[in-house]
């Protein structure tokens, strides 16, 4: 579905990301795990074309969206759920819901209406708190929002960047465990995560990135059982 091939990014003097390749099967949770600094968020930034000086390639269900705008690449089915959520904070749960549509204006009324339907069974706690401000929701829920908000736009790919950021313990198996769901339901994962232990539990595959550079991959459970990714991210 997602193949990158040789990708580079530098800010000003500095190479964020150093050559790496990776791709991404239709169905399947991919992570990539790394330290602070490491190129995780730029990768995601770089798919989404945020970022302005890329090298490599970056292919989407084989159509080039190396260079594509931004906004069309939303259209082609790829959701982004940014670190730090970015949710509307005035704005009640429904609203911030309805607006994750816009990125797909070919939704109809029922198809919207379906999609509400749809996002409100896999968060139930968004349904109690549908007519809430964005902002008087917990961090949990916030980050619930973040991501139902972009399922709304039925995507094809949803990205999502730290995910489990600033949670506390209990919340962060809950967001894990919908993710699993998110794919259960025919969606495609990439996931960014400082939480390596619980980001390899739920991928199908992972990529280790350090300083700019994959540096190991694998299947979720191998990378979770190896002694080397243990000592680095794991406490081992």
């Amino acid at each position: 579905m997602l193949k990158i091939d040789n990708l580079c990014v530098n800010y000003g003097y500095v190479q964020a990301l150093r050559g790496i390749s990776l791709h991404v099967e239709k169905g399947e949770i991919i992570t990539l795990i790394g330290g602070n600094g490491a190129g995780k968020s730029t990768t995601l930034m770089a798919i989404s074309h945020l970022v302005n000086d890329v090298e490599g390639h970056i292919s989407f269900k084989g159509t080039d969206i190396t260079r594509m705008h931004p906004e069309k690449i939303v259209k082609m089915g790829i959701a982004h759920v940014p670190e730090g959520r970015k949710i509307f904070p005035m704005l009640t749960v429904q609203e911030n819901l309805l607006a994750g549509t816009f990125g797909n204006p070919s939704l109809s009324k029922a198809k919207t209406a379906e999609l509400l339907e749809s996002v409100y069974d896999l968060f139930p706690r968004l349904k109690e708190r549908q007519k809430q401000n964005g902002g008087s929701l917990s961090g949990g829920e916030q980050q619930m929002l973040a991501i139902a908000r972009g399922l709304m736009m039925d995507p094809e790919l949803i990205m999502l960047d730290e995910p489990s950021l600033g949670l506390a313990p209990i919340i962060v198996e809950d967001i894990f465990e919908l993710i699993l769901k998110v794919r259960d339901r025919g969606k495609t994962v990439l996931l960014i995560e400082q939480n390596a232990a619980m980001a390899l539990a739920v991928a199908d595959r992972g990529y280790v990135l350090e300083t700019g550079c994959i540096t190991m991959s694998g299947k979720g459970q191998e990378l979770l059982n190896n002694e080397e990714i243990a000592k680095a991210y794991l406490g081992g």
